[in-house]
């Protein structure tokens, strides 16, 4: 059974950090791209940020480009979201997710397959 879980989230003002993990188990995690995606009060969930099976390559929505690393451990099944020069705008909830599927430039939720239950973040003005 697959499991993805993250942690990481909270109460932060605007201009601080935060940093995301998720923990995915029950499945090959190297095998699988991963991706973070969010969804504030009375919006869509987009997609944030999305890297390799290696982590050779990354995708960022031009929303947080230069402010948001995604990474991975492969060795730990774990992937990380450093956050950093938050806004009041990335409020929202934030969810890992794991796909087979690798697009360059894009990221497109019905790729995923394997969904976490989501980190709350909240940026204070």
């Amino acid at each position: 059974q697959v499991q993805v879980v993250e942690s990481g989230g909270g109460l932060v003002q605007a201009g601080g950090s935060l940093r995301l993990s998720c923990t995915a188990s029950g499945l090959t995690f190297d095998n699988y791209a991963m991706g973070w995606f969010r969804q504030a009060p009375g919006k869509e969930r987009e997609g944030v940020s999305c890297i390799s099976w290696s982590g050779g390559s990354t995708y960022y929505a031009d929303s947080v480009e230069g402010r948001f690393t995604i990474s991975r451990d492969n060795a730990k099944n774990t992937l990380y979201l450093q956050m950093n020069s938050l806004k009041p705008e990335d409020t929202a909830m934030y969810y890992c997710a794991a796909t087979p599927i690798w697009r360059t430039g894009a990221m497109f939720s019905y790729d995923y397959k394997y969904w976490g239950q989501g980190t709350q973040v909240t940026v204070s003005s």
